[in-house]
């Protein structure tokens, strides 16, 4: 039945999710991805909800909310208490679990995604899962111009170890993001090929 997801939903929660999407996409308005598409940047945290309710099979109306606004705190001028003014504490708990500390450098927030994964809660662990997903999509697939061959073989060691922290959490996304991965880096594989040929 088409409408058999709606059912799963109150319809506070719908509002809710709408009230997100709208608030990601005006807060990210003039944001774009990296890739070379320079695709406009909700499309990223839209692929990240949209991948923990199909994939995932989250329903957790609290986690998908958060994976909408994923980013807002770490990529924007928006504050913890403003995300829990509109949507709640736990939406804010979750929001912070997976958002850097912008004032440290860049190689010690990579260092601490890894100490810090196994310690997320479960609904922060499937939203960070999703995250990299997509990241590691668009780093094999959409790559920014500027990034070398080796930058990418980087990001993708660099987040298997973020990942292997985060297993247990949701076996679906598991199962997507080694799938994700093993395609990413045969599509590497195959831009040197071509690049040596």
């Amino acid at each position: 039945m088409a409408e058999s997801w709606i059912q799963e939903f109150k319809q506070e929660d719908i509002s809710l999710l709408l009230k997100a999407v709208k608030f990601s996409a005006e807060k990210h308005k003039t944001q774009r991805r990296k890739g070379a598409e320079g695709s406009p940047y909700i499309n990223h945290p839209i692929d990240v909800a949209e991948m923990l309710w199909n994939a995932g099979g989250v329903r957790d109306i609290h986690v998908i909310v958060a994976a909408i606004l994923h980013d807002t705190v770490e990529d924007t001028r928006t504050t913890p208490a403003e995300i829990e003014e509109h949507f709640g504490p736990a939406v804010r708990s979750l929001v912070q679990e997976v958002t850097d500390d912008k004032s440290l450098p860049k190689p010690e927030r990579k260092r601490l995604q890894i100490e810090h994964a196994p310690h997320l809660s479960t609904g922060a662990k499937q939203i960070k899962l999703a995250d990299k997903i997509s990241n590691i999509h668009d780093v094999a697939f959409a790559p920014p111009a500027d990034w070398p061959y080796q930058r990418r073989i980087d990001y993708l060691t660099w987040a298997d170890r973020v990942v292997n922290g985060l297993r247990g959490c949701n076996e679906g996304l598991e199962q997507l993001f080694d799938k994700t991965i093993s395609r990413a880096r045969s599509q590497l594989h195959a831009d040197t090929t071509n690049v040596d040929a």
